[in-house]
């Protein structure tokens, strides 16, 4: 059966909610719908990086002391506004839609603590939008030993079944985190965190300029890259070790350039994002022959600049290139996931989060 699904995606980088709707069995995409974008406020990102900081603290996965329960309300509320402006906006009636999947705001993610956490209250977004909710996509992979992360790799085979190409094939997702998704055939699918994506870059960049990315790779494009510190960097144990495995947002967080212009700066963070993603290439069975770049790094021209510089002579073209959304990707997989996940079909396999064997995930709210 065919259903009508809205992903939400609100990711590590907390610049705002991204919405999509998807059609779909759960196994192949039949159709791609609008997409639309929530942006958070100034106030938001504020309370959200706030909890981050204290969501460090927990210990127990539905804990929301202090601040957390705060923006767990704003988090709440800025998804049912999403949802209501993108229905109206597209002339989408509730009745329309089967099922909406709920990604939450993750502020914690330590799997090898059995603990995720993603603030969110799915009740609460299916009472105001009249439309269940499915929701807690990452537990169950987590509490069975997996990474509960990536979990959109199911979304890129499929997207990639489409496409009339030779293997391997890898789709990156360039968001606060990194991560990757091997495609070789329909059988081989393999994933997993490369490193920092977008989030180091941002927090420089914000902390220096006050602004909140670096828009187009601009300033980075003026500087020079210290390789010395990159190399430093590249030489975590993180970066050894075999697919799969995945990162907590501030994983890196400890990470300090000293003192450095900004444009130089930039350019050194851009240049290790790119150097831990190119890192993973001989980790993986076959060498890959194209990369597809999708997330806010596909914005990056720098970024993109430097992947086709590293990855040579593989093939490096974002997703909007190949009539993917590059934007909604992330929104339009938690539909599709909501859909598999309706059906019981798994979301997470061995060779993506590690879990011990295919698991399927989510928890359904109704209004």
């Amino acid at each position: 059966m065919i259903m009508t699904a809205i992903g939400l995606m609100s990711g590590t980088s907390l610049d705002g909610v991204d919405v999509a709707l998807i059609k779909t069995d759960g196994k192949r995409v039949t159709a791609l719908g609008p997409s639309g974008y929530r942006p958070y406020s100034e106030g938001e990102r504020g309370l959200l990086r706030q909890a981050l900081a204290e969501a460090a603290q927990l210990t127990q996965r539905d804990a929301r002391p202090g601040i957390l329960g705060e923006a767990e309300r704003a988090v709440t509320i800025a998804h049912a506004e999403a949802v209501a402006a993108f229905t109206a906006q597209n002339r989408i009636a509730r009745e329309e839609i089967d099922i909406v999947g709920f990604h939450g705001q993750t502020v914690l993610h330590r799997p090898a603590q059995k603990l995720t956490v993603q603030i969110g209250d799915a009740l609460a977004l299916a009472k105001a939008i009249h439309i269940p909710v499915m929701h807690d996509f990452r537990a169950a992979d987590v509490a069975a030993g997996g990474q509960g992360a990536p979990l959109v790799p199911v979304y890129h085979r499929a997207l990639a079944q489409s496409l009339d190409r030779d293997g391997p094939i890898v789709v990156v997702n360039i968001g606060g985190v990194s991560n990757i998704t091997y495609i070789d055939g329909t059988d081989s699918l393999i994933a997993c965190d490369t490193g920092p994506g977008n989030a180091l870059l941002d927090d420089f960049v914000f902390a220096v300029t006050g602004q909140p990315f670096d828009a187009q790779g601009k300033l980075a494009a003026q500087g020079e890259p210290d390789q010395d510190w990159i190399a430093r960097s590249l030489a975590h144990p993180f970066f050894a070790l075999p697919p799969p495995k995945s990162l907590d947002r501030n994983d890196f967080a400890a990470l300090r350039l000293g003192q450095i212009a900004p444009d130089d700066g930039a350019a050194t963070l851009t240049a290790f994002t790119v150097a831990a993603i190119a890192a993973i290439a001989p980790l993986l069975p076959k060498p890959p022959r194209s990369w597809i770049v999708t997330g806010g790094g596909a914005r990056n021209l720098t970024m993109l600049r430097m992947l086709r510089e590293g990855l040579a002579p593989a093939s490096v073209e974002t997703a909007d290139a190949l009539g993917w959304s590059a934007d909604a990707m992330e929104a339009q997989a938690f539909g599709f996931l909501a859909a598999r996940g309706l059906k019981g079909l798994p979301l997470s396999y061995p060779a993506t989060t590690g879990v011990p064997l295919p698991m399927t995930g989510g928890l359904i709210a109704r209004p």
